[in-house]
């Protein structure tokens, strides 16, 4: 593993600080869970856009870059360095999007990607169901075949759906085999939250922010045209953007590397030796994420899958995320209980565990598929 950077990448780094510099808002925008920060975020997000920042590893058909996957690295390190908002339109961008790339025909590419890149269509996931929520192989929301409508109809309802209140489609599986086995007979649908028969309910998290929603889906007709990687094969298509949830594209090492640096920067204000040893273990292991993550892509450039070791990113990131934070709140004692970045950086770390599967399921996986122990 080469650990330095070319002239060209750079060049590159340098080009999008520059431009971050400039362009950055000088306040932070209010939460991208409330309807008021969603529309100052995807403001933010299509000035992105304008400038071909958006989707930097993207073809420029798309709104891209044609960036290397190193670079866009670096694009992520810049970001998250100068502290720019984070991405409402990340479960487009950065979960649906691999797997339309590796799944989705070419019209569906161009009919979908160049508008997920410009924030116009905006989209939420539908896994969780109520009854299934990590164990995603059990959801029970139905598409029944319709061969005069040319289509199949969804039935059913769909929870815990980031920002769903405020996004225009859903992707999500969908069972078309009621008599199949757990993992198969599943279907992937691409849906239109505004279609007849659907309605959205958005609800409140604890910290008051309509972060989630609730879909429901009666009768809805979905034409053939938005069945992403044929019928039968929704899990195995799942698995891809499972994948992205948990590995590297939804959280590259950028994003702890600059906590790392910010939990410093509060150390020092608290004095020589305030909690130094947990301090520099949590810097220290946000280094180590970036070295792992750096081992992933270079199998990835070499043409090597990833799979199953993108349940040792979840793990990993997820429980770095609470230590980066826990060891703030103890620097910050009873100033830790006032509304910041920290406190709601930290109840935010708190999910981590939870979503894009539960840490036990990960753990479980890590038992099985790659350390192959058996399966009680």
């Amino acid at each position: 593993m080469d650990l330095t950077w070319s002239p060209e990448e750079e060049e590159f780094r340098q080009e999008a600080r520059g431009w971050l510099a400039a362009n950055v808002p000088g306040n932070p925008l209010p939460s991208g869970d409330t309807r008021e920060g969603f529309a100052a975020h995807l403001e933010w997000e299509r000035t992105l856009f304008e400038a071909r920042w958006s989707v930097v590893s993207w073809p420029e058909a798309y709104g891209g870059r044609d960036a290397s996957l190193w670079q866009w690295l670096v694009f992520e390190d810049e970001y998250h360095r100068a502290g720019a908002p984070a991405r409402v339109t990340q479960n487009g961008i950065f979960l649906l999007a691999p797997t339309v790339f590796a799944f989705g025909t070419q019209e569906q590419q161009r009919r979908i990607l160049p508008r997920m890149a410009a924030a116009e269509d905006l989209w939420a996931q539908g896994w969780s169901e109520p009854g299934a929520g990590s164990d995603l192989a059990a959801i029970r929301s139905r598409a029944v075949r319709d061969e005069g409508a040319g289509g199949w109809r969804l039935t059913g309802q769909k929870t815990w759906t980031t920002r769903g209140a405020f996004c225009t489609h859903l992707f999500g599986l969908f069972r078309t085999d009621p008599e199949a086995e757990r993992h198969r007979g599943l279907t992937y649908f691409l849906v239109p939250l505004d279609a007849p028969g659907v309605t959205v309910r958005g609800f409140e998290r604890l910290d008051g922010d309509e972060g989630f929603a609730e879909v429901f889906l009666d009768d809805v007709l979905v034409p053939d045209a938005d069945v992403l990687g044929g019928v039968g094969e929704g899990w195995r298509v799942a698995m891809a953007t499972t994948g992205s949830e948990r590995g590297l594209t939804l959280r590259s090492p950028g994003r702890f590397l600059h906590t790392a640096d910010r939990l410093l920067d509060l150390a020092r204000t608290k004095g020589p030796g305030a909690h130094r040893d947990r301090v520099v273990q949590s810097w220290i292991e946000a280094q180590a994420y970036e070295l792992f993550t750096l081992e992933q892509v270079t199998s990835i450039v070499e043409g090597r899958q990833i799979g199953a070791e993108s349940s040792l990113n979840k793990l990993f990131w997820s429980q770095l995320d609470i230590a980066l934070h826990e060891t703030a709140n103890d620097l910050l004692g009873p100033e830790a209980e006032v509304d910041g970045p920290w406190s709601r950086g930290f109840l935010f770390s708190l999910a981590g565990p939870i979503y894009a599967g539960t840490n036990e399921i990960q753990r479980n996986i890590v038992a099985e598929r790659l350390l192959g122990l058996p399966r009680r």
